[in-house]
């Protein structure tokens, strides 16, 4: 019997809807933690997610042929931006997380440095994002119920 195969690759426009899908999912728990369902994952339409490929690269984790996971990169001068790291919830914490995260800083040799931010109470993203090297360098008030930390991660 085939082991399953997670494979991850450059992901394509033709993605854009499998991507939302999953982003809708992975996002949920975001939106529970702060009780508020118009976060921007969540509100992202088709076109936007679809305008994305033109400025960023988009990652995808594939099992079995099924996309399961994503993030994005977006260099400008010499920092990359990743954005909407997502892991299917019946996916997480196998690491997959981790593999996205490296394969995207891979994308980016250039890069002197990464940056991300996340909320305040995602304890789980924080949690990985440290793991990996992420110092935090700011906080910003978005509202009375979130405060957006911005991580940093210099390679040279």
């Amino acid at each position: 019997m085939n082991k399953p195969q997670i494979i991850i690759e450059k992901a394509s426009a033709k993605d854009a809807g499998e991507i939302l899908k999953l982003q809708q999912l992975a996002y949920i728990s975001e939106a529970e933690i702060y009780n508020d369902y118009s976060i921007p994952p969540l509100t992202q339409t088709l076109p936007e997610i679809i305008a994305d490929f033109e400025n960023n690269i988009i990652l995808k984790v594939l099992f079995n042929g099924v996309i399961i996971g994503s993030v994005r990169g977006q260099l400008t001068g010499d920092s990359c931006y990743i954005g909407r790291l997502m892991v299917h919830p019946d996916f997480q914490n196998r690491g997959i997380g981790i593999r996205l995260m490296k394969a995207i800083e891979s994308e980016f040799p250039q890069a002197k440095q990464f940056t991300l931010a996340t909320g305040h109470r995602s304890e789980r993203n924080l949690y990985l994002y440290h793991k990996l090297g992420y110092k935090d360098i700011k906080s910003e008030p978005v509202n009375d119920r979130l405060t957006m930390v911005h991580l940093e991660k210099s390679v040279r």
